[in-house]
């Protein structure tokens, strides 16, 4: 069975840190491109990071830009976001999702297959 499954999700305080991580079974992500997106209460879904198969390429939403990272492990078959300096704004439920095209280019339609999220919050 193919799925992906997000971790790392949680309450933290504005300004801080969380790692986000995308788990592979039942296939290898050798040859996906990833994107990670999310969901905030009444909103539609937004594009957050894509990056390739190799992880030589990689690009951000504007609105991230600078505090998010993402990184890839084949070895792994993981997928990682490095969130920081996070903003109560950036409180959504975030998925991973894979893509076997080449590049970095993540259109939500064009994704083949998606986790079921991960909640983070950003209170005080």
């Amino acid at each position: 069975q193919l799925q992906l499954v997000e971790s790392g999700g949680g309450l933290v305080q504005p300004g801080g840190s969380l790692r986000l991580s995308c788990a592979a079974s039942g296939f290898t992500l050798d040859y996906y491109t990833i994107g990670w997106f999310r969901q905030a209460p009444g909103k539609e879904r937004e594009g957050v990071s894509c990056i390739s198969s190799s992880g030589g390429s990689a690009n951000y939403a504007d609105s991230v830009e600078g505090r998010f990272t993402i990184s890839r492990d084949n070895a792994k078959n993981m997928v990682y976001l490095q969130v920081n300096s996070l903003k109560p704004e950036d409180t959504a439920v975030y998925y991973c999702a894979a893509r076997g095209r080449s590049g970095s280019y993540c259109p939500p339609s064009g994704m083949d297959y998606w986790g079921k999220g991960t909640l983070v919050t950003v209170s005080s």
